[in-house]
């Protein structure tokens, strides 16, 4: 079914706009152009700052002009992820959002519903001519996906209102009021190479056929990582006196989407034993991982390609240890939150070719302490293994509840009033483009609400149409009842 038919009208025609222009992260001056151009056409103000965040604004309504200002924020650039197999080019292609069973996806790629949605909210209340509503701004961000850059870019000036509603979470419902902060620790460094052993085979290692997912929503869930699990794999074969050299390894492309596969290239002597630790290690995957990746498979087949250069075999154990003894999932679970998860870590990609190693680990927490120790730990297993060229570098702040904002308590009653129910008052451990905003606005009052989203950065991502109905009545409701004091 085509999305056309959905409501509200004007939400999902902006979404299959953001559809049909490609916007990775660092991609996204495309859109931002074209939702510039549409701005003005429709007489809205326009500014687009030095990092290429976009701010559009409209007056406020009749009768408004003596209510704070609200400020509605999404994020332009969405997480390109695809199956194995699929031509999509995420650079040039656009995506081909379906209807199925009350829910839009996109099938084979992600949907970018994360944070599509969100932005199209916002242009859908900026076009609106029947919405009561204080002065608004709708801050749209660049290159959140990939580190927050576009928020941390931002300058004090940037934007005149009081109140902020992000429309980037993922649970309808619930209204976030904090996340966590986050920090990479990269791992990029040359490691000692010779010639694979005369007469020795090149064999492809491949695992795949996991469910991935966001590594800061979906931690929980002990979905595995391909990463991960192939190294345990591949230190396995070295516990069975597999002798073999390491000449390439791939896996995940991005730092927080859970890898769903990887693959490795061994250069040893006898392939005929691999199957049959293989196997046996697939046998305990599958009793172990859950019922989301019980399409967990492992492939061995003979390399496509000869690598003309290994790692030596030091260097080979070394590196299949460190990766098998990285920490993955969750660290630790709050104490003042239950059932929030407090610290983890995600290693979202690993890379060698060429003798040179590159590895990105996103560690999150809501405590600026735990993001520490846990970078530091893992900076000290690179150093143990001789990977000297690490560093850990800090994506962006956590935002810190504050349960008694007077937004929060707007937003509540007007959910009780429209729904008969109560929202779920939440801290994600994902991060926000608000932990910025904090630091930047400490006298900002902000939430974060949205649709029902499942399998964000992964393929098969999809959002609930009738959550996103909701939303948007949510949000008018909120901008009709802004008081004059707030």
């Amino acid at each position: 079914m085509d999305i056309s038919t959905l409501h509200p009208a004007p939400v999902w025609r902006h979404f299959s706009t953001l559809c049909r222009i490609p916007r990775a992260s660092g991609q996204e001056r495309a859109l931002r152009d074209e939702l510039a151009a549409w701005a003005r056409a429709r007489g809205l103000g326009v500014k687009v700052d030095a990092i290429g965040n976009l701010v559009l604004s409209k007056p406020a309504s009749p009768g408004y002009e003596n209510r704070p200002g609200v400020v509605l924020q999404g994020h332009l650039d969405m997480v390109c992820q695809k199956n194995g197999g699929s031509a999509h080019d995420f650079a040039r292609d656009p995506v081909r959002p379906v209807l199925r069973d009350g829910w839009v996806t996109a099938g084979d790629t992600t949907l970018g519903a994360d944070n599509g949605i969100g932005v199209a909210l916002a242009l859908a209340v900026l076009e609106a001519g029947d919405l009561v509503h204080p002065a608004l701004e709708v801050l749209l961000t660049v290159d959140e996906e990939a580190g927050m850059h576009g928020a941390l870019g931002l300058k004090a000036d940037a934007v005149q209102g009081r109140l902020l509603l992000n429309l980037d979470t993922e649970e309808w419902g619930e209204l976030y009021i904090g996340c966590a902060g986050s920090a990479d620790v990269i791992a990029d460094a040359p490691l000692p190479t010779e010639a694979p052993t005369p007469g020795w085979q090149a064999v492809s290692v491949r695992l795949s056929g996991l469910a991935g997912g966001h590594s800061g929503i979906d931690i929980h869930r002990l979905r595995g990582n391909a990463i991960k699990l192939l190294a345990g794999l591949l230190y396995e074969f070295a516990e069975t006196n597999v002798d073999f050299q390491l000449a390439t390894l791939a896996g995940g492309t991005a730092h927080n989407a859970i890898p769903r596969e990887a693959e490795a290239t061994l250069c040893l002597a006898d392939a005929t034993r691999l199957q049959a630790v293989a196997d046996r290690h697939l046998e305990r995957l599958r009793r172990e991982l859950t019922s989301e990746d019980s399409g967990v498979r492992i492939e061995i087949a003979p390399s496509v390609v000869t690598p003309g250069a290994a790692l030596t075999g030091e260097a080979t154990r070394r590196v299949v240890a460190l990766l098998h003894g990285l920490p993955y999932g969750v660290r630790a679970m709050s104490q003042d939150m239950p059932a929030v998860v407090e610290t983890s870590n995600n290693i979202g990609e690993a890379r060698l070719a060429d003798g040179r190693l590159h590895v990105n680990a996103m560690v999150r927490s809501l405590r600026e302490d735990g993001i520490r120790r846990l970078a530091a730990e893992i900076v000290y297993l690179f150093s143990v293994a001789g990977v000297d060229h690490v560093q850990a570098t800090g994506a962006g702040p956590g935002w810190i509840p504050n349960p008694d904002s007077r937004l929060l308590a707007l937003a509540q009653d007007v959910y009780r009033r429209t729904f008969g129910g109560e929202a779920t008052v939440q801290v994600i451990h994902a991060g926000l483009e608000c932990g910025v905003f904090g630091a930047l606005w400490p006298e900002m009052d902000m939430i974060s609400f949205g649709p029902t989203i499942r399998g964000a950065h992964s393929p098969g991502e999809r959002v609930e149409a009738a959550s996103v109905e909701r939303a948007w009545r949510l949000l008018t409701g909120i901008l009709a009842d802004i008081p004059a004091r707030l």
